[in-house]
């Protein structure tokens, strides 16, 4: 029997290291944890002076080890990365600068094709935007969802627990993956048109009640 020329523990380490590379992303995970396990029992059964189908039972083991090891560190970096992108969401709007009415117009085409988490976000966006022309909101770039339910709902007390329940569907069809569905996206066209009708409370505050005598100039 020939001498091992590769340490198992070095070899184990090598086809991780290949595995987790970004030469193989866009290889299916299933195949390219088989392609390796299979490499690394033919090295392994070439150093020992056997051929694949002569592999000792203890070499069989540690490939398995091995790939569940990979796997493993694999599941958990596509993990973590989803995590970072929920822990950071990005701002309501997108690239284009579109009106309130053009973002209505859009949501309201995604819901007829069946679209639903597109009719939700742009539905979203609409709120945001009349919100700042109607200059109730100052225009932020960058704005999150949950950041423009409690602004939003600081000028419009009357709709805090609806704006956050639209900010929760928002980031649940953008983040989450959730798919939309056609009564969360009615809800959120209900709250834009009773938005659109109200007051800011700042606003109402500073008006005379009905009947009473305008101040004196």
């Amino acid at each position: 029997m020939s001498p091992i020329d590769i340490a198992r523990e070095e070899a184990a380490e090598r086809a991780a290291r290949e595995l987790v590379s970004g030469d193989y992303q866009r290889e299916p995970f299933i195949d390219m944890i088989v392609r390796h396990v299979r490499q690394f029992l033919g090295d392994l059964a070439d150093s020992l002076g056997g051929d694949g189908d002569t592999v000792p039972l203890s070499a069989i083991g540690l490939a398995l080890v091995l790939a569940a090891l990979v796997g493993l560190l694999v599941w958990s970096s596509r993990r973590a990365t989803r995590a970072r992108a929920a822990a950071a969401p990005e701002g309501i709007f997108g690239e284009r600068v579109l009106t309130a009415a053009e973002h209505r117009a859009a949501a309201e085409r995604h819901a007829a094709d069946g679209r639903h988490a597109e009719a939700v976000r742009e539905r979203l966006r609409a709120i945001a935007r009349d919100l700042e022309e109607r200059a109730v909101l100052d225009p932020r770039p960058g704005r999150t969802a949950a950041e423009l339910a409690e602004e939003a709902g600081r000028a419009l007390p009357g709709f805090t627990a609806g704006l956050r329940a639209a900010a929760r569907a928002f980031d649940d069809v953008t983040y989450g993956q959730l798919p939309g569905t056609p009564e969360g996206y009615a809800g959120l066209r209900d709250l834009d048109e009773r938005i659109r009708k109200a007051r800011p409370a700042r606003v109402a505050a500073m008006a005379p009640a009905a009947g009473s005598p305008e101040p004196p100039r």
